[in-house]
C-alpha cells in the first residue's frame, strides 16, 4: 500500500475535504495536507484557498447563529456560558487583536465567533477581520505542515520511499506531538488571560 500513490490519485478530494474539515476546526488535517503539498502530492495554493474558505465560512455561520439565537442557546446549554463569557471579555479588552487571533486560543476557539455574534459587533467588521484571520490561520498551519514535511524528507531521504506506511505513521506521531504541544501552550495562555480578566473584574467590583 503506497500512501503517496493514494494521495496522488485521489488528491482532488483533499480540497473539498479540507474545506469541510476546516469548517469545523481541522488544524491537524491542515498540517498533514501541508506536508503532502511539500511532497508535491497536493497543490499548496489550492490547499490554502480551501482551508481559508472553510475556516472563514464556518466562523461566519457561528457568528450568525450567535447573533440570531445566542442567548436562547446558552439558556438551553448553560455549560457553554463560561467560555463564551471569557471570549466576550477578551473581545472587550483586546477587540481587533482578539478577532484576528481567536483561532489560536485553545479552550474558547470553538465558541468565539458565536460569542462575537452575541456581542453586537457589526457584520461588516467581523466579516473583514474574520477573512484576514482565516487567511493567517490557514497559512500558518499549512505552512507548518509544509516545513515539517521538508524536515522529515531531509532526515529520511530515499529511505522513506520504500516505507510509505512507516513514514506516515512516524510523521503522524510527530504531528500529533507538535499539535498537542501547541494546544497545551494555547490552554496555558487562555488560562492566564482568563485569570487576569477575573482579577480585573474583581478589582472593578471592589472599586465600585
Amino acid at each position: 500500500m503506497d500512501i503517496n500513490h493514494i494521495i496522488a490519485e485521489y488528491g482532488a478530494w483533499f480540497y473539498p475535504i479540507t474545506f469541510a474539515w476546516t469548517f469545523l476546526e481541522g488544524e491537524t488535517f491542515v498540517i498533514f495536507a501541508g506536508a503532502a503539498a511539500q511532497q508535491e502530492l497536493l497543490n499548496f495554493q489550492l490547499l490554502i484557498v480551501a482551508a481559508w474558505a472553510g475556516s472563514f465560512t464556518g466562523d461566519q455561520l457561528y457568528f450568525f447563529i450567535g447573533r440570531m439565537w445566542g442567548q436562547k442557546l446558552l439558556g438551553r446549554f448553560p455549560r457553554y456560558r463560561p467560555p463564551v463569557d471569557i471570549a466576550l471579555g477578551f473581545l472587550r479588552k483586546y477587540n481587533v487583536w482578539f478577532i484576528l487571533s481567536f483561532r489560536f486560543i485553545y479552550g474558547i476557539r470553538n465558541v468565539s465567533s458565536f460569542a462575537m455574534g452575541m456581542s453586537g459587533l457589526s457584520w461588516t467588521r467581523f466579516l473583514v477581520l474574520n477573512f484576514i484571520a482565516a487567511g493567517v490561520w490557514s497559512l500558518t498551519f499549512a505552512g507548518a505542515g509544509f516545513l515539517l514535511g521538508a524536515a522529515f524528507s531531509a532526515m529520511l531521504g530515499r529511505l522513506a520511499e520504500g516505507f510509505a506506511l512507516i513514514m506516515m505513521a512516524i510523521f503522524l506521531v510527530v504531528i500529533s506531538g507538535v499539535v498537542l504541544m501547541h494546544k497545551r501552550l494555547q490552554r496555558r495562555e487562555a488560562e492566564l488571560l482568563a485569570k487576569k480578566l477575573a482579577e480585573e473584574r474583581e478589582k472593578a467590583k471592589t472599586g465600585a
